[in-house]
């Protein structure tokens, strides 16, 4: 008999309520986009220099708790819109970043931005027409499709009841032919995007896992319930779905818990409303166990035997990663919609061999697998 599954019933409500300081460059003083912030967030703020910092009260080695509280309204002085920073030596969707900011007020143990970022403090890119002006070169091109994402270094949801850019930019994004967009959390803030006209151009996406994991490891993010009765919501809008089991993690009774978030996952949601599903293992930099361990010292999932990746990431053995990925899956597939696209995220050609039993080069390559599933739908 499989064990019952302890589910966290209720998540920690808007992640934005945990921001509790506001900086403003001095230079963006002047732009209506920061005024309008400020005035969402009550009109409290602190004037920084360009490029500074907030000053940080002393909790120990951890800067990070702190700095989740405090956040930044920045120029973005590179480029917004850049190609995902993938490695050569895994499949890569060839997925285009839009770099809205940096930072989340979520807390997940695993999240690699721990080691990556050198910059404490939540930070967003207020400079959108500068966004918007690359957005129109880019996407002016002919030829060419691009999935978008603003989801690589913050998650695209959790400041939204603050910046509400997410419907800036389904609005947007409505228009364009060239090109989707993906809008990726672990929140359930949303209510922004129920007027919104989408064309069906934006995809609206959530990370999901074992309830152990988002229980243990997901600190200040939506419930499964919480999260999937957001994605049901946004379906009824007429918004394309899309869920991503990344990062796969091994621990007890992994079985039962990711079969559980299957069923409910097919239970709450429209499979017909599912462009795609995503599969990744739990992958690292060395650096990130030490800064996750020393936040987070009850954390077991950096305890496990791990090789070196070709791409310098600590990964699990490939026999039990596909293990793994082929009980998952074969779940899902047995109540997908056959038209959504169930790939990896940065595996090789022998785990698509071995769970798929095909490779992307034999469907034309992964960016062509997911540009087909947008078509699909439409």
């Amino acid at each position: 008999m499989e064990k019952r599954q302890t589910v966290r019933s209720a998540g920690y409500g808007d992640p934005a309520r945990h921001v509790r300081h506001l900086y403003v460059e001095e230079d963006c003083l002047d732009l209506e986009y920061s005024r309008e912030i400020i005035d969402r967030f009550g009109g409290r703020y602190t004037v920084l220099p360009p490029g500074g910092a907030p000053s940080l009260p002393s909790r120990g080695a951890d800067v990070l708790a702190p700095g989740k509280q405090r956040l930044v309204l920045a120029r973005n002085r590179g480029r917004f819109f850049k190609p995902c920073p993938g490695t050569r030596e895994y499949r890569c969707c060839d997925y285009q970043v839009l770099n809205v900011g940096s930072g989340c007020p979520m807390d997940c143990v695993y999240c690699i931005l721990q080691a990556y970022l050198n910059y404490p403090c939540l930070r967003f890119h207020v400079n959108i027409d500068q966004m918007f002006a690359e957005l129109d070169e880019a996407l002016g091109r002919q030829g060419g499709f691009f999935r978008i994402g603003t989801g690589e270094f913050t998650d695209s949801l959790a400041l939204d009841s603050l910046t509400a850019l997410a419907p800036r930019l389904v609005r947007y994004m409505a228009d364009q032919e060239q090109g989707i967009l993906e809008l990726k959390s672990k929140s359930a803030v949303i209510s922004g995007l129920q007027y919104v006209e989408h064309r069906g151009r934006t995809v609206l996406a959530w990370s999901l896992n074992s309830p152990p994991v988002m229980d243990r490891e997901e600190i200040r993010t939506a419930s499964l319930d919480e999260r999937l009765a957001a994605a049901a919501r946004c379906a009824e809008w007429g918004y394309w779905l899309a869920f991503h089991f990344d990062p796969i993690i091994a621990h007890p009774g992994w079985e039962q818990g990711y079969r559980y978030t299957i069923e409910r996952l097919f239970d709450r949601v429209p499979a017909d409303r599912i462009v795609w599903i995503s599969l990744g293992g739990l992958r690292f930099l060395p650096s990130l166990k030490e800064v996750a361990c020393r936040r987070f010292p009850g954390t077991r999932i950096f305890f496990h035997e791990f090789i070196t990746g070709l791409d310098g990431k600590a990964r699990y053995f490939r026999d039990e990663r596909v293990a793994m990925y082929r009980l998952i899956a074969g779940e899902i597939d047995r109540r997908r919609d056959h038209r959504t696209c169930v790939y990896f995220c940065m595996e090789n050609d022998t785990v698509w061999q071995e769970v798929f039993g095909y490779v992307p080069g034999d469907r034309g390559g992964l960016p062509a697998m997911l540009d087909e599933a947008v078509r699909r739908k439409r």
